[in-house]
């Protein structure tokens, strides 16, 4: 945790850098970008890996209720692939 001094410098240095190179701030945005898009890959293979084990050990409403989570991911993966176009 910086301090509010050390915050605001922080803040300075990086509006000073982002007028003066806004391609570097672009490319970090795209790695931010392409950092939650693993992420959300990642959750989808567990979801869709873990579905039919849920179902069984835990019953249906454990397997409806991951189904459920899947059809939210599904939809927030459909929405960041179309926001980075």
């Amino acid at each position: 945790m910086l301090s509010q001094e050390d915050q605001r410098r922080f803040e300075k240095i990086t509006r000073q850098l982002r007028e003066s190179d806004p391609r570097f701030f672009a490319r970090l945005d795209n790695r931010i970008r392409g950092r939650r898009g693993r992420y959300l890959m990642l959750l989808t293979i567990t979801l869709w890996a873990s579905l039919p084990a849920m179902t069984v050990l835990a019953g249906r409403l454990a397997g409806a209720i991951c189904a459920t989570v899947l059809v939210a991911n599904a939809a927030l993966m459909w929405r960041f692939r179309h926001r980075l176009r």
